[in-house]
């Protein structure tokens, strides 16, 4: 892996020192590739997430009893949260020494290279306990892979951008989130579609795992032919390259690395319950089908895709604090009525709270890359962004299921709703002492 990586950033080094003038990336590929190489990312993940509710409590864990078997399943689920702050120190240290463009490869390739092994694991059934074990490997590195892809992703569209457009570039990225999970849901209904249940359980379900093969190899081919951003460049003509920048970052960065990891807590907690709780929630306890709840999530979705360009814009001019303070409010009034709409017993209070609760996400999911970028300089922006996110990963997401079920069955649905209410407000008083960054110069802050 070291040898690729240097073999990828020693022609950028050599052609620099010929010639100083910086190559420039076109708008239609900065944008195209960091909005593909998350797409990738997310459909891994989400495909994931899915599974881990509908098929490997069964497949996995058949040893133990219904709630355990699901229990146990979003308990490898929460493993790749627990490494993506492992991933984000690595692959924030090579992108902070040797760039952008190597360690963004490197994490496509390590988090496709795992979702396809996933594929074509063996189950329980076929080799015992081992079969969990590779499960569990196989999630650590989807969470590695995950955990220096976003950051990457977002660096290359933001300190790509021209002035006064750094958040609406910064939003392409989180488009692939949208798109990723259309694409995981609706790869899991098609099948569904056109193959009985026992077929999609046997061996149906591993047909989205090993086909992204091919979304990586396209993600791979478009993020090769990009030139190093020119924020980093300007770092490494400077000669400013930070020697350990986890060290840099926990040493003279860490109130923005505290502020940034709670400020994007909402964020998670909000997506996961509406996702990958309501899901197992709807299909166990409303007397929803799979493939009836996984239609309304894939319309509400669209909800979830549309919001997130809008939130760019309020971020340009609003600013990132004022738009992200307003979104913290929005969902913590959300978490409130949680419980009325989702167990309401109509479908169109369901897929309401569905398309709310998607939009709230696409609201607050759109400026957070800008503004957990634009809170660390260039020359340890990567591994500052890249930890605050997957560090909010871990308090926000990783168990964020599991802490709903639990709080659902021992208490209902309105001990769940103001769990997220909670962590809106905790997000809301981050925001409340972060510095508005709109009108920074941020890309020349070595």
């Amino acid at each position: 892996m070291f040898l690729f990586l240097v073999s990828v950033r020693l022609p950028m080094a050599s052609s620099t020192s010929a010639d100083q003038q910086q190559p420039v990336n076109s708008k239609f590929r900065v944008l195209t590739a960091s909005l593909v190489g998350t797409t990738i990312e997310f459909f891994d993940f989400y495909i994931y997430a899915t599974a881990a509710v509908l098929i490997f409590p069964h497949l996995f864990f058949p040893e133990s009893s219904g709630s355990a078997a699901l229990l146990k399943s979003l308990a490898t689920f929460a493993i790749a949260f627990i490494a993506r702050p492992i991933g984000a120190a690595i692959f924030g240290h090579l992108g902070d020494r040797i760039g952008r463009k190597a360690t963004l490869v490197a994490a496509l390739l390590t988090m496709g290279v795992s979702t396809v092994c996933i594929g074509l694991l063996p189950t329980y059934g076929q080799v015992g306990l081992v079969a969990p074990f590779l499960l569990a490997l196989c999630r650590l590195g989807q969470g590695l892979g995950l955990g220096g892809e976003w950051s990457g992703a977002v660096l290359l569209a933001t300190e790509n951008a021209p002035e006064g457009k750094r958040a609406w570039y910064g939003m392409f990225p989180q488009l692939g989130a949208p798109i990723g999970f259309i694409l995981a849901t609706g790869s899991f209904l098609l099948l569904g579609a056109v193959m009985t249940e026992q077929q999609f359980m046997q061996w149906g379900w591993r047909i989205p795992f090993i086909a992204s093969a091919a979304l990586v190899i396209v993600g791979l081919w478009i993020r090769l032919k990009l030139h190093e951003t020119p924020a980093f460049q300007n770092v490494l003509n400077k000669q400013k390259e930070v020697n350990v920048p986890f060290k840099e970052v926990m040493t003279k960065h860490l109130p923005m690395l505290v502020l940034g990891t709670i400020a994007a807590i909402c964020t998670f907690v909000v997506f996961y319950l509406t996702t990958v709780f309501a899901l197992n929630w709807g299909t166990t306890h409303l007397g929803y089908t799979r493939a009836e709840f996984l239609k309304l999530q894939l319309v509400a979705t669209l909800c979830f895709a549309a919001f997130i360009p809008l939130s760019a814009i309020l971020a340009e001019k609003l600013g990132r604090k004022t738009t992200s303070i307003v979104v913290c409010i929005i969902s913590a009034i959300f978490g409130l009525f949680f419980a009325d709409l989702l167990e309401s017993g109509s479908t169109v209070l369901v897929f309401l709270f569905l398309c709310i609760g998607l939009a709230i996400m696409g609201l607050t999911y759109g400026p957070i890359g800008t503004v957990l970028s634009e809170i660390f300089p260039t020359s340890v922006r990567y591994t500052g962004s890249a930890l605050t996110f997957n560090m909010a990963g871990i308090f926000g997401a990783s168990f964020a299921p599991y802490i709903a079920t639990k709080l659902a069955e021992n208490y209902g649905l309105s001990a769940v709703g103001y769990y997220l209410t909670a962590a809106s407000i905790l997000s809301l008083l981050a925001f409340l002492v972060i510095r508005e960054t709109k009108n920074d110069d941020v890309n020349s802050q070595i």
